[in-house]
């Protein structure tokens, strides 16, 4: 299997007939009919019904169509983010940013950015930390916020500050009923709702290990897919939830405990690769610390350990 194959069976796909499907394509027909034979041969299923006019996808057609959806346009982000790298083109920036940023700082770095270089086409792509890494180095982002530490060699990672973690409890509940800080502990007992439910390991592990180190067993874990949709079931009732403290603007309709003990934060981490030497890592750098200066609101001092040092490294 190759991608001119892939190519020619989406090209067949979108116009159900080989013989316009050779046109798009500039080939003659019988060397496409040819490739799709081969490519059916080589997956062991059909994929095209012929007999039909137009032709149709078979069931395993149609997952292969949108699989092959998927691979194409992923190659040609590739070959775009390949080319800017290699060109040193920084035309566009893109950003990969874990879904708590945007509740701590990330829209008014981005403002910053858009306000210094105007002529820079900002691109911001929702990813897990896990996520960001092969990212970057694929090039498919350029730099990427996230909370989770890593060690590979080709990716530079800074701890921007240590954010403390608070605690969203529903409210009317016991653990409500008081707002002085809780210790890990307490939560010994208590449903759990964590995020994101995959891909791992993620902040998810991070706040499970948290409970596990202070003999915190959960009576239930719970796991969901977004930080809106664990603080939406706290609301309601379904549990705790463990999240960073500048995520508490969220929602109003939960009660909200800052966290005490050991490990009780979640590192803000810019990542980038190494040996990038584009001018816009100086520039994000140099913007965040103009914005930690600030002392905007949610960079509450009291819930953020900051690594001022490491940004002039």
């Amino acid at each position: 299997m190759d991608l001119r194959q892939l190519r020619y069976f989406v090209a067949v796909a979108r116009e159900r007939n080989f013989t316009r499907a050779a046109q798009t394509l500039h080939i003659a027909q019988p060397p496409l009919s040819r490739q799709i034979q081969l490519l059916e041969d080589e997956l062991g299923v059909p994929l095209i019904i012929r007999k039909t006019r137009p032709v149709r996808l078979t069931e395993a057609g149609r997952l292969f169509y949108e699989q092959s959806l998927q691979v194409l346009g992923r190659v040609e982000q590739m070959q775009a983010a390949t080319r800017r790298v290699g060109l040193n083109q920084n035309s566009v920036l893109s950003i990969g940013f874990v879904a708590s940023t945007l509740y701590g700082g990330l829209p008014s770095l981005v403002r910053k950015l858009r306000q210094h270089a105007p002529e820079m086409d900002i691109q911001l792509l929702e990813m897990v930390s896990v996520q960001q890494i092969p990212a970057l180095k694929e090039g498919r982002i350029d730099i990427g916020f996230g909370r989770l530490r890593h060690s590979d060699p080709n990716v530079i990672g800074t701890v921007l500050r240590e954010e403390r973690l608070v605690v969203a409890i529903p409210k009317g509940t016991s653990l409500a009923q008081d707002a002085s800080p809780l210790g890990v502990a307490a939560l010994a007992g208590q449903k759990v709702i964590v995020y994101p439910k995959e891909p791992r390991p993620g902040y998810a592990d991070h706040v499970l290990n948290l409970l596990h180190s202070h003999d915190a067993r959960p009576a239930e874990v719970q796991e969901v897919r977004e930080i809106q949709t664990a603080l939406g079931l706290v609301a309601a009732e379904a549990g705790v939830c463990i999240i960073p403290a500048s995520a508490r603007q969220i929602r109003s309709d939960v009660h909200y405990r800052l966290l005490d003990g050991k490990g009780a934060t979640s590192p803000v981490i810019l990542n980038h690769r190494v040996g990038d030497n584009s001018s816009y890592i100086d520039l994000v750098k140099q913007l965040i610390e103009e914005m930690y200066a600030e002392d905007p609101p949610w960079l509450d001092l009291e819930h953020n350990l900051l690594h001022r040092s490491l940004l002039s490294r």
